[in-house]
């Protein structure tokens, strides 16, 4: 495993992005933080784990709210500096309980558009 992580491009806080894409129909849901404890959690319980800037700790996914993401295939860009998480959604993805993060729209005049 050590290998591996020698391989990603983690910043200087020891972060690296995490894109998460429903697997089934390639909706972007959210994007968050791994740090390489969260990623080797992740990768041992196939259930998605993150790194939180705010709290500095880790956080698995649903632990509370019950929207866990089953991992089904994680990806590395070209550069090895962010990571895409393929998953299984359960529930929301995002924390105001929309279905994705990603549910605002800016317009070419700047307005911004919720959907």
């Amino acid at each position: 495993m050590r290998k591996f992580f020698e391989r990603l491009k983690f910043d200087d806080r020891g972060l690296i992005p995490a894109i998460v894409q429903d697997y089934e129909n390639g909706e972007v849901l959210m994007m968050a933080y791994m740090n390489k404890e969260s990623l080797t959690k992740t990768l041992e319980t196939g259930q998605t784990c993150f790194f939180s800037r705010s709290r500095q700790k880790l956080w698995i996914k649903g632990e509370t709210s019950g929207n866990t993401q089953k991992v089904i295939e994680i990806r590395l860009d070209c550069d090895a500096d962010t990571i895409l998480v393929k998953v299984m959604q359960r529930g929301t993805a995002c924390h105001t309980g929309k279905r994705s993060c990603f549910y605002r729209k800016i317009t070419n005049q700047g307005k911004i558009i919720e959907q």
